[in-house]
């Protein structure tokens, strides 16, 4: 498994995959780590799943996907909602 989240500290570096399970609510990997030591890292860091294909048509000229903006849009409605339209 390689990190390949482009700020972390470890990107490009290869380790060993111990394990795949979900730690403190979200999907990670564990691996060993330089100095033997267990690790864990968010899975979405790393090359352990396929490429998404929104980004590789995408190829860095959209931002955000439109699933995405239609969900921000709900929860926004949502948010509106509740405060009404005297706070606003």
């Amino acid at each position: 498994m390689r990190i390949t989240h482009p700020f972390h500290p470890l990107n490009s570096h290869s380790f060993e995959l111990i394990c795949r399970r979900r730690h403190w609510g979200e999907d990670r990997v564990v691996y060993a780590g330089a100095d033997g030591r267990l690790c864990t890292i968010a899975s979405a860091f790393t090359n352990i799943d396929p490429p998404d294909e929104f980004r590789l048509v995408a190829a860095g000229r959209a931002a955000f996907r439109t699933a995405d903006l239609l969900a921000l849009c709900d929860a926004l409605d949502g948010l509106a909602g509740r405060l009404g339209a005297g706070d606003a």
